[in-house]
C-alpha cells in the first residue's frame, strides 16, 4: 500500500549529524540518499571526514568515502544519470598555510562501486597550478558546491583564487572574487587528463579540463549589468532553454549576481550565462589568467543580467540561503524576493526575455532552499515550520507536514524532490541521550511522501 501523501518518516537516527546538499541529494536510480557528516546543523563547519549514503526502503548505510590525512569533505551531490558523486575535498596534511579555505579545496568524483569505502577511489575533477605561467584548463585556486549537468556530463562550481587572494587587498592585481565556473571531462588530453608542472607543492592534475565562466569587476559601475560576485548557481533546464528567436541554447547556467544600485547599494540579481560546446578557446583573456588578473571566460560565453529589481520596495533577491533552480523545461528560473509587504515568496524569470513574475502570494515567508519535482508541476520548500509543495502553474502552496515550532522544525538547507516525485527528503534537528547520559541534538534525514501529480 502506498504511503498517504505528508507521512513521514524518519530515515536516520544515533549521534551523528547528517547533512544533506542544496539539490541533487538522491541517487540516479531513486533507491539511495547521499549525505556528509558535517558536525554543526548548518554544515558551517568544515570538518566531515565521511560521505556516506542511506538505502531509502532498507535503511542500510554504507561509507562511500572515507577521508585520509587530516582531510575533511563534504557537500555531496549525485550525478543524475549515473552511479557518481562529486564532492568538496580539503587539503590533505593541512599546514598554518594552507588549511583548508575557500581557495584550497578541490571537486572529486567517487564511484560507489565497492561496500568498502576505502575501496572507492578518489579522482580529482579540477587541475590546479599554482605556478606562472598557468596552464589553460588548470584552476589557480578552490572549487566548490559541485553538480553536474542534467545529462551528467559537464560539472559546475563556484570558484575563489588563491593567486590573488594571497596578494592580499593591496596592489593593482585584481581582486579574488567569488565565481562560477565548469569542468568538462579532458577526453582529449593526454591520459585523460590536464596535468601541471608540480613545481609548487599543492599544485595537481584533474580529470576534467576547468574554466571560470563568469567575468567580474572589482568595481562595478553604479547601475550597470557589471557584477562583482557570482555565487549560488543553477543548470538551465534538462536541455538548456529555447531563445526567442526559436534557437535552442544546450548549455547554460543562471546564478545570483552582486551588482551595485545607482545609490550604491549591493544587491543579487538573476543573471546567465549562456555556453558554447567548446569551452576550451580563448576569449577576451587567457583561461588560466596570469598573476595579478583572474581567469577569463571562454570564447562564445554570453553573460546576461535577467532580473532588474532596484527599484522594487524590497530590491534584490532576499530570503534564505537558496540556490537557483530552473523547471525541467527551462522556461523558469526561480528565486526567493520579498513582495511589497515584506514576505519572501517565490518568483520566477524566463531565462529568453526576462518576464520576472511573483509566483507565490503566501502569508508566510518560504524558508528554505528548494527544488522543482521531475515534472515541473511542483516546488517543495519550508514554509510556516512545514515542509510545503507549491503548484507552478497556480503559485498555490499546499503544507504537507504539521507545523512544528522548536527545535525540529524542518532546516532550511535542504528540501529535495525523489527522482520519481514521490517523496520529499529534508533535515531535522532531533534531541538524543548519548552515551554520558547528556541530551544533544543531531540533524537526521526525513522522508515525506507526495502523491499528488
Amino acid at each position: 500500500m502506498d504511503d498517504a501523501e505528508g507521512t513521514e518518516r524518519q530515515l536516520t537516527s544515533g549521534t551523528t549529524n547528517h547533512i544533506l546538499s542544496n539539490a541533487n541529494v538522491w541517487s540516479s536510480d531513486g533507491q539511495w540518499i547521499y549525505y556528509d557528516v558535517r558536525s554543526d546543523a548548518a554544515g558551517s563547519e568544515f570538518d566531515g571526514t565521511r560521505i556516506e549514503r542511506i538505502h531509502v526502503a532498507t535503511g542500510e548505510v554504507e561509507v562511500i568515502y572515507r577521508s585520509w590525512h587530516q582531510a575533511c569533505v563534504g557537500v555531496v551531490t549525485a550525478n543524475p544519470v549515473a552511479n557518481e558523486v562529486v564532492f568538496i575535498h580539503g587539503p590533505e596534511n593541512p599546514t598554518a598555510d594552507w588549511r583548508y579555505s575557500a581557495s584550497h579545496r578541490r571537486g572529486v568524483i567517487v564511484r560507489p562501486s565497492h561496500r568498502d569505502a576505502a575501496s572507492n577511489k578518489a579522482t580529482t575533477v579540477d587541475a590546479r597550478d599554482l605556478t606562472p605561467p598557468f596552464t589553460p584548463g588548470a584552476l589557480r585556486g578552490g572549487s566548490h558546491v559541485h553538480t553536474f549537468s542534467p545529462d551528467g556530463k559537464w560539472i559546475a562550481f563556484t570558484y575563489e583564487d588563491h593567486v590573488l587572494a594571497s596578494q592580499g587587498d593591496v596592489g593593482a592585481h585584481q581582486r579574488n572574487r567569488r565565481a562560477i565556473g565548469i569542468s568538462i571531462p579532458a577526453d582529449n588530453f593526454a591520459g585523460g587528463m590536464v596535468s601541471v608542472p608540480k613545481s609548487h607543492d599543492r599544485s595537481h592534475d584533474g580529470s576534467h579540463f576547468s574554466v571560470v565562466v563568469t567575468e567580474l569587476h572589482d568595481h562595478p559601475r553604479p547601475g550597470s549589468d557589471e557584477i562583482c560576485r557570482a555565487i549560488e548557481d543553477a543548470w538551465i533546464g534538462i536541455d538548456g532553454y529555447v531563445h526567442s528567436n526559436g534557437t535552442c541554447q544546450r548549455r547554460a547556467i543562471a546564478f545570483q549576481g552582486e551588482v551595485v544600485t545607482e545609490n550604491n547599494s549591493v544587491i543579487r540579481e538573476v543573471f546567465v550565462v549562456d555556453l558554447p560546446d567548446d569551452p576550451t578557446r580563448t576569449g577576451k583573456g587567457p583561461l588560466e589568467g596570469t598573476a595579478t588578473t583572474r581567469p577569463m571566460p571562454p570564447a562564445g560565453v554570453v553573460q546576461r543580467r535577467l532580473t532588474y529589481t532596484a527599484n522594487h520596495k524590497f530590491p534584490g533577491i532576499e530570503g534564505p540561503r537558496h540556490w537557483l533552480r530552473s523547471s525541467p523545461d527551462g522556461s523558469q528560473i526561480v528565486f526567493l524576493k520579498r513582495d511589497d509587504s515584506g514576505v519572501v515568496q517565490l518568483w520566477t524569470v524566463n531565462p529568453s526575455d526576462g518576464q520576472t513574475t511573483m509566483l507565490t502570494k503566501n502569508q508566510h515567508d518560504i524558508a528554505s532552499a528548494f527544488t522543482f519535482s521531475p515534472n515541473g508541476r511542483w516546488i517543495s520548500h519550508v514554509m510556516d515550520a512545514s515542509v510545503c509543495v507549491t503548484n507552478t502553474e497556480t503559485g498555490d502552496t499546499k503544507r504537507l507536514t504539521s507545523p512544528s515550532r522548536d527545535e525540529t522544525t524542518p532546516r532550511p538547507e535542504a528540501c529535495v524532490f525523489s527522482t520519481d516525485g514521490q517523496k520529499i527528503a529534508y533535515i531535522r534537528r532531533l534531541p538524543v541521550k548519548t552515551a554520558d547520559g547528556s541530551l544533544r541534538s543531531f540533524n537526521e534525514i526525513f522522508l515525506c511522501h507526495f502523491t499528488t501529480h
